[in-house]
């Protein structure tokens, strides 16, 4: 009877003891996952680039900015865009077989925003192809307001100018933008302008 007594009083302390370790091990619980999860695509939608939208007299263009990898030239092409900076400025510069150029206050080339950023070249950003958005300058740290898109590969602006995003839809209307007549100086004899510029997220 003892001993019955005495192998009562273990189990009852096993018992016990396996109780209490069960409260100090990690729960699985699916609704804290889920929402983890849902914290982390919220984050991960929080990272996405944004959009820029041109509205153009001879069309849209939309160009991704690389936010991510160009943070203090898209900043400050965002604070003027969204400050309605580029409303119906002109592509004052457009010449086949290279690049359009807009962004000038004056229409001339030869404005912008009354202060300069530092250059920036984003790791892996090259003047590889058609459709890339880069800084005009005029010389190093002198970027502003003005910008240019490719209509071709550029390589030898590589390292000289700031990309700091790419079109991606719309190239046909940089293109024909590229192909207007023009004067000597590569300006428009018809003036093509920016009716609205403003940034989506998409």
């Amino acid at each position: 009877m003892k001993k019955l007594s005495l192998l009562i009083l273990s189990l009852g302390v096993l018992f016990s003891c396996q109780s209490a370790s069960s409260k100090t091990e990690p729960e699985n619980n699916p609704e804290i996952k889920m929402e983890e999860n849902k914290t982390m695509q919220q984050d991960v939608t929080k990272k996405k680039n944004r959009i820029v939208v041109f509205e153009t007299t001879m069309g849209k263009i939309k160009a991704e900015l690389f936010e991510d990898k160009a943070p203090i030239t898209t900043n400050n092409f965002i604070t003027l865009t969204e400050k309605g900076y580029y409303n119906n400025l002109i592509f004052h510069r457009v010449i086949p077989n290279f690049m359009i150029q807009g962004g000038c206050p004056e229409g001339t080339g030869r404005g912008g925003p009354g202060y300069a950023i530092k250059d920036e070249f984003g790791p892996g950003l090259k003047h590889d192809k058609a459709g890339i958005l880069s800084m005009a300058n005029a010389g190093p740290n002198t970027g502003g307001s003005q910008f240019f898109i490719t209509t071709v590969p550029t390589p030898w602006l590589d390292g000289k100018h700031a990309i700091f995003g790419q079109v991606i839809e719309g190239l046909d209307v940089v293109l024909k933008i590229s192909e207007v007549e023009r004067n000597k100086m590569d300006r428009p004899l018809k003036d093509v302008i920016m009716t609205k510029v403003y940034i989506v997220n998409e």
